[in-house]
């Protein structure tokens, strides 16, 4: 097997990816076992040892210069730990970035909301996102969630246009209403408005769901697990629900539906996969009934 397919696996410890995370972070992008011990609170037996694992993995190159060894990245794999890594990297956002997200969403919406508004919009989503667990992603994510909420209220608060809005509902909005809002976009595209929430949000979409979508060539993109907010159901016609109970808060004039699906997330692939395929013919059930509603 190849050092590529086994790189995922070998960072996958939890203190090897702080150790190759204070790395990257470092003066120069390098490190020692002493400065890592320190950083990490651990003795320095156990850093060498991983150190030791990822240098013999090919992820980390050893260079001794006088008494000191420094370990680095081995150039060729940057962009590969940097994949694996994910997030991790990212500081910890200070005001100054939630700042600027105020001030960018104030451009963007301007005409349509004043400053304040947009600002408690921001601080709102910042602390429902943090309670849901977003971690490093705490900063886009919290743009990108006001943006919604606040295009939400803004299709509210106008007449509602020829675009029906679909909101999926479902506990984690981590597999079922994910599923089901990927495959509607992908078959609907621009005739169809669709967003996702959760009752209880997960940090993250789980990857069996994103695997899954991917078999039959249907992006995610860059959807994650959003909390259920008052905005998002005002704004939608049609609301389906998937294991979320009474979560939901009821709306006149606005539609309905509950789906009653397992969850897949936690479950084997060719479990995900059955539920897939029950939601891909239900979405295809629905479009039928937006483009031709009845009654």
């Amino acid at each position: 097997m190849s050092s590529a397919a086994l790189l995922p696996g070998v960072i996958s410890d939890p203190t090897r990816a702080r150790v190759l995370t204070l790395i990257l972070r470092g003066e120069g992008g390098r490190s020692t076992v002493t400065r890592l011990a320190e950083e990490l609170g651990l003795r320095q037996p156990t850093i060498t040892h991983h150190a030791k694992v990822l240098t013999e993995a090919g992820v980390l190159e050893r260079r001794p210069e006088g008494r000191q060894v420094w370990y680095s990245v081995v150039p060729e794999q940057v962009d590969r730990v940097l994949e694996v890594l994910g997030g991790q990297l990212a500081s910890e956002p200070d005001a100054a970035v939630f700042t600027r997200i105020v001030d960018d969403l104030a451009v963007r919406f301007a005409g349509t909301f004043n400053r304040e508004t947009v600002e408690r919009f921001v601080e709102e989503s910042r602390q429902l996102l943090a309670r849901a667990g977003s971690g490093t992603r705490l900063a886009s994510r919290t743009a990108e969630f006001s943006a919604q909420r606040l295009a939400a209220v803004a299709a509210r608060e106008q007449e509602r246009g020829s675009v029906p809005e679909v909101l999926f509902v479902c506990v984690q909005n981590a597999g079922r209403s994910q599923m089901a809002a990927a495959l509607l976009r992908q078959l609907a595209g621009d005739r169809v408005h669709v967003r996702t929430a959760g009752s209880a949000p997960a940090g993250t979409v789980a990857p069996t769901i994103v695997t899954a979508l991917e078999e039959i060539g249907v992006p995610l993109g860059g959807e994650f697990p959003k909390p259920l907010t008052d905005e998002v159901v005002r704004a939608a016609d049609v609301v389906i629900t998937m294991g979320c109970g009474d979560a939901c808060p009821i709306y006149p004039g606005i539609r309905y539906l509950d789906w009653e699906l397992e969850d897949p997330v936690g479950r084997p692939l060719e479990d995900v996969r059955r539920i897939r395929d029950d939601i891909d013919g239900r979405v295809r059930n629905l479009i039928a009934t937006l483009e031709h509603p009845t009654g």
